[in-house]
């Protein structure tokens, strides 16, 4: 009897820390990443991605060494008057892939320390954080696409802002 409690308490031992090491997995996917390469002296390019979260959750930032100022910025047309500007966070619904893309939601990465070459490795970091207030770091390299690479997401609105 003593060996079976033994072996039902390692198992629901394992059970328990699997459960808590599950917890830890990242909860966010980021897919097909890239940022647009730029021209030398070009201040400013776009990064672009479809991000996808286990749980409803809010895209608060984005960082990368490679620009002095990086910020979310959301695109939209009102009476035919397109806006551009920075946003707060984008939400992040559960199991819906939100798509940053030239026509909604993007990155913009100004004041870069260079140019941004097709075919570089652009490091970003994402701040994600969930309904239970837990953040999440998400970790990307995008390539960088050359500015006339045509777009598998939308059209591009030029990097004008």
């Amino acid at each position: 009897m003593n060996a079976l409690l033994n072996a039902v308490s390692r198992t629901l031992l394992v059970s328990l820390l699997a459960g808590v090491s599950l917890s830890a997995v990242a909860q966010t996917r980021v897919e097909d990443p890239w940022v647009r390469a730029t021209v030398a002296g070009q201040p400013s390019s776009g990064a672009f991605m479809r991000i996808t979260a286990d749980t409803d959750s809010t895209l608060l930032s984005v960082s990368s060494p490679v620009a002095k100022d990086v910020q979310i910025h959301e695109m939209s047309m009102t009476n035919d008057v397109m806006r551009m500007g920075p946003v707060d966070a984008v939400p992040l619904p559960a199991g819906e892939t939100v798509a940053l893309d030239p026509d909604g939601y993007h990155v913009m990465l100004m004041g870069l320390n260079g140019q941004i070459k097709e075919g570089d490795q652009v490091p970003l970091t994402l701040t994600v954080k969930n309904a239970e207030g837990e953040t999440e770091v998400v970790n990307v390299t995008a390539p960088a696409r050359a500015a006339t690479a045509p777009m598998d997401m939308a059209h591009d609105h030029g990097m004008t802002h």
